[in-house]
């Protein structure tokens, strides 16, 4: 018995010790100056973000967010902030998108068929997808 809890303790002992050394390795990496950190997810291109409002009027138009329509979105949006544009109607054939293109916000949608005979106000820009 005792010669079974030397071998387990052993066992035991050596695993630690593995994962011991797999974590300083792990953690290794995160030297990382903090300034260098911040400015590499600055810099981090950041994908469109939906509002409560918008997300639902997308579940209850039945728009289809594929990853390609997401892609032309954040394309659209990366078009109008480099012209300073603040409200964009970014308009395709999946529907209409409005965003606050400071805060990177879709505010709400429209399918194709509801854009007919609408108007789109408070916006300053209008890109098409």
């Amino acid at each position: 018995m005792s010669n079974m809890n030397q071998i387990t303790n052993a066992g035991l002992l050596k695993l630690q010790h593995a994962q011991a050394a797999s974590q300083t390795k792990a953690n290794s990496g995160n030297n990382v100056p903090f300034a260098q950190l911040l400015q590499k997810e600055a810099n981090r291109p950041q994908s469109v973000q939906f509002s409560k409002h918008a997300a639902l009027r997308v579940q209850q138009r039945g728009i289809e967010m594929t990853d390609s329509l997401l892609s032309d979105l954040n394309q659209a949006v990366k078009k109008a902030q480099e012209k300073g544009a603040k409200d964009v109607a970014i308009i395709g054939k999946n529907g209409a998108f409005i965003v606050n293109v400071p805060n990177n916000v879709v505010i709400t949608t429209m399918s194709g068929a509801e854009m007919k005979e609408n108007i789109f106000t408070n916006i300053d820009s209008a890109v098409l997808i």
